[in-house]
């Protein structure tokens, strides 16, 4: 989109914070963490630190694809990664880590994730 790249049609480095955003959100509705189970339970993901590498521009037009996985998870935190590529040429342009805490709100409590996490996505114990 226009609104997403400079004068020169060079993608924004913080429109691919939100286009992760997006991706996450998917990401975390396909591990049960649905809107309607989050205003529930009051248990939110919150993103408590993010790496991003730019590696290769996107340019305006181009169409791009964002990959994300859970790959660890310990206590009250799970880690995402995501890419994002151009499929037209299979680049890599941007890698992203992102650790996330579960928080019930409004008391902002760690809450430790369940055992079988993210295949039950029930709350767990408050975290120490």
């Amino acid at each position: 989109m226009y609104f997403d790249t400079d004068a020169g049609g060079v993608v924004h480095n913080i429109a691919y914070l939100r286009f992760i955003e997006t991706a996450r959100t998917l990401l975390a509705i396909q591990m049960g963490m649905s809107f309607d189970e989050i205003a529930r339970t009051k248990i939110h993901p919150v993103v408590v630190r993010t790496e991003i590498d730019y590696r290769r521009p996107a340019l305006l037009g181009e169409i791009i694809h964002i990959n994300g996985r859970l790959t660890e998870k310990s206590g009250a935190r799970f880690w995402v990664e995501f890419e994002v590529v151009r499929p037209s040429d299979k680049s890599v342009l941007v890698t992203c880590r992102q650790s996330l805490a579960l928080v019930q709100m409004p008391e902002g409590r760690l809450v430790r994730l369940p055992p079988d996490f993210p295949n039950s996505f029930a709350p767990g114990k408050p975290a120490a």
